[in-house]
Formats: C-alpha cells, sequence, structure tokens
C-alpha cells in the first residue's frame, strides 16, 4: 500500500501535538489542580476559626496552633492580626520581602481573612514542586517545547534523510558520473521519484553511450578512406596546379585531425578516461619540444622543474593544441609560453598578442565546435582543440581558463598538481 509523504507528515504533526497536551496535561495535574479544584474560600475560613484561638489568646497558644498546622500540612504559614502586625510564624514564608509582596494584594502567596479580622498566609516548602511552581507556566512551556522538539527529530530526519540520498546520486549524475543511481526505499513520492530518476538516467546513459560509441566508430572508420586519399593525391600527376594539391593536403590534414581529436575526446569522456596511464613526466621538456616546434617562446619559472603525473599521450597533445590556438589568432605576434609553480600543482600559460577574447566567450570558446565571432574556416581548425585542452586537464586532475592579458591579446592557463 502507497504511503502519502503528506499522509506521514501530517501523522507526524498529530503525534506532536499528542504528546504536547500529554505533557499539558501532567503539568496542569502537578501545578495548577490544586488550585482548579480547591473547596471554596469559606470552608478553609470556617476550619481555620474552628481550630484557631481566639485573637484575644496569648501569642505563645496561637504561635503553638500555627506551629501544629505546619506539622500537619507541611505548609509554611504565617499568621497576622487585624492592623498588619505579626502574630506567629512557621517556615520561611514570613520576611521583609514577603510581607511587602502579601501587603501589596499580590497572590503568590495563598492567603484568607478571618472574620475577626486576622490573616493568614500559606505557601507549599520549598522543593522541586515548588521551584515550578515558582518559575511558573514558563517552565512547564519549556519542557513541552524540549519534549516536542525531542520527538519530532527522529520522524523528520527519517522523512528528509531519503531526499538528501535523491539528492547526492541528482548531484553525481549532475556532475558527469552517468553511472549514478539513486537507492531510496519507500513508496511514497520521493521513492517514486527516485524510481523515476533511475529510469530517466538509464536512458540518458543508454543515449550518451550509443552516441559517443557511434562517433568513436564513425571516425575511426574515417580513417581508411583518409589514407586512401592521401595515397591518391601523392601520386597525382606532375601536370596537377601545384595550388590545388596544397589545398587537397590541406583538407585533408585537417580531416585526419579532426577525425584524431574526436577519437581522443571519445575515449576521454569514458568513466575510467580510456585507459590512461599515469608516469612522471617533466612538463618543461614537454613545452620546451613543441615551443622549438611551433616557434614560440618559452619561459621557465619557478618550482617549473616539478614532475607532474600524468598521460604522457595526452599531456603531449595539450601543448601544442594550445600553441597552434594562439598562433592561429594571435595576429602574428610571438606566442610565449611559461611553466610556473602554483600552490600544490604547475600553471602552464600560453599567451598571445592578439584581439583577444571577449568576456562573454572565455567559457564557450571551450565548448567543442565553437568558433568565436568573426573566426574564418580557412584559418584552420574546427573547435575541438580547446575543448580537448579542457578535457585533458579535468582528467589529470586541473582546469584550464581563458584570461585576458594587460596590454592585449590572450592567455590560457593550464593548471595541473604535481
Amino acid at each position: 500500500m502507497m504511503r502519502r509523504l503528506y499522509i506521514r507528515i501530517y501523522l507526524a504533526v498529530l503525534a506532536s501535538i499528542a504528546m504536547s497536551v500529554l505533557l499539558a496535561g501532567i503539568a496542569w495535574h502537578f501545578v495548577a489542580e490544586p488550585q482548579a479544584f480547591a473547596p471554596r474560600m469559606g470552608f478553609f475560613v470556617a476550619a481555620a476559626e474552628s481550630m484557631l484561638p481566639p485573637a484575644s489568646a496569648p501569642p505563645e497558644r496561637q504561635q503553638a496552633a500555627i506551629e501544629r498546622w505546619n506539622n500537619l500540612s507541611g505548609f509554611d504559614i504565617a499568621m497576622t492580626g487585624s492592623d498588619g502586625r505579626l502574630i506567629a510564624n512557621k517556615g520561611t514564608i514570613w520576611d521583609d520581602k514577603a510581607a511587602a509582596i502579601s501587603r501589596t494584594g499580590a497572590f503568590s502567596r495563598r492567603s484568607l481573612t478571618l472574620s475577626d479580622g486576622r490573616r493568614l498566609y500559606a505557601q507549599p516548602p520549598k522543593s522541586a514542586r515548588g521551584l515550578l511552581h515558582g518559575l511558573g507556566w514558563l517552565a512547564a512551556l519549556l519542557a513541552i517545547a524540549g519534549a516536542v522538539a525531542l520527538c519530532a527529530w527522529p520522524v523528520v530526519r527519517r522523512l528528509t534523510r531519503n531526499l538528501e540520498k535523491l539528492e547526492t546520486s541528482v548531484a553525481a549524475f549532475g556532475a558527469g558520473d552517468l553511472t549514478a543511481r539513486a537507492h531510496v526505499r519507500g513508496k511514497d513520492e520521493v521513492g517514486r521519484l527516485a524510481k523515476t530518476f533511475n529510469t530517466s538516467a538509464e536512458r540518458i546513459e543508454t543515449l550518451v553511450r550509443t552516441n559517443r560509441a557511434l562517433l568513436a566508430n564513425a571516425s575511426h572508420e574515417l580513417r581508411s578512406p583518409l589514407a586512401r586519399l592521401r595515397m591518391s593525391v601523392e601520386n597525382v600527376g606532375a601536370d596537377t596546379p601545384a595550388g590545388v594539391s596544397e589545398e587537397i593536403n590541406r583538407n585533408v590534414r585537417e580531416l585526419d585531425a579532426l577525425v584524431d581529436e574526436i577519437l581522443t575526446s571519445s575515449r576521454l569522456e569514458t568513466k575510467n578516461g580510456g585507459g590512461l596511464t599515469f608516469e612522471e613526466i617533466d612538463l618543461r621538456a614537454v613545452a620546451a619540444e613543441e615551443c622549438a616546434r611551433g616557434n614560440a617562446e618559452f619561459h621557465a619559472g619557478s618550482g617549473s622543474e616539478k614532475n607532474v603525473k600524468g598521460d604522457p599521450r595526452l599531456l603531449q597533445r595539450l601543448m601544442p593544441n594550445l600553441i597552434e590556438n594562439a598562433n592561429r589568432y594571435g595576429g602574428g605576434t610571438r606566442v610565449e609560453v611559461s611553466i610556473y609553480e602554483a600552490g600544490t600543482g604547475l600553471n602552464i600559460d600560453v599567451c598571445d598578442r592578439g584581439l583577444g577574447v571577449a568576456i562573454a566567450e572565455r567559457e564557450r570558446i571551450f565548448e567543442p565546435f565553437y568558433r568565436p565571432a568573426g573566426a574564418s574556416e580557412r584559418a584552420g581548425g574546427v573547435g575541438l582543440g580547446l575543448s580537448l585542452v579542457r578535457q585533458i586537464a579535468a582528467a589529470h586532475g586541473g582546469h584550464a581558463t581563458c584570461l585576458p592579458r594587460d596590454g592585449g591579446g590572450a592567455c590560457f592557463r593550464v593548471w595541473v598538481p604535481v
């Protein structure tokens, strides 16, 4: 039988209210009931006049009567004359403060007036019950509130714990873990929501895996016709114009680079990164080699001698992607590459003096197949180079960002842990 979440919450509220009423009844029984259901005042007046000596009796006799009442009742008792002066007293009820309070007409003490003008005062002895009565309803309400909070805590935690589990699974799925599933039991709305999420996640994972496999297979199958096309171009006769041959060769190289980048990106998007192999790598050597090949200026800063753990094939792919991108959009200026220590890792800065990157595009340029505004296809590239750079950095526990450069241009910074 399905249990609705709102019914469970409603029952929890009813249970809390029932507990509050029960505690309030107990407090009423011990604190207020003796006063609410006590006999009428005339009964006490008649009883006191029949048991006490007359007002003309000696003070010693009246003191003895008050002490006898104290022994029988356990209450602290005091008696004053019609003029307000103390006649007899037993206990701690009568002191200057009590007398002042009583004379102002306060009802903090039980009192009654006899027919001859004498006045009796009585109060319970100082005990735990007396302390509760002295604190009044404030203490009772605080006790009730604490009990309700204590009783409601496990109920609320039980209701919200499943929501927290579901939130953790959804967050993991949103962070890229397509295998994340919600492990929530129950037949209420939260349980059904978890089941719906798992079904949707399964469909999304299947769709993404199918698309990745299709893209990887298609890219792999393109390798064979590209190789044949390259061989055919090389065998073209000498009478072919040089510009046509060069154009064909350029297009073949771009297609080959595109296929290679798609395959690498597909492998990195898998859960285990396509079987990465981590080794100790000297980034200075990799950067110096690629800078010499790409006609870039290299600077080795403080701490750059530290090695990083990474996949050699991917890190050697990262550097030329950054340098080629800077050469492509740097406006013919010299590209500068710097490696230096930054916190617990190394920064790789690849900077140019081109037009720079607009603020609105500094994140978008890392998206696959995105071209900045005004970029020409003739400049080369298909929009996967920077996307692949960010994927490689993330696979090594780092990140890639685009920053403005003082004096104009752009800097692409990759941080990887040492």
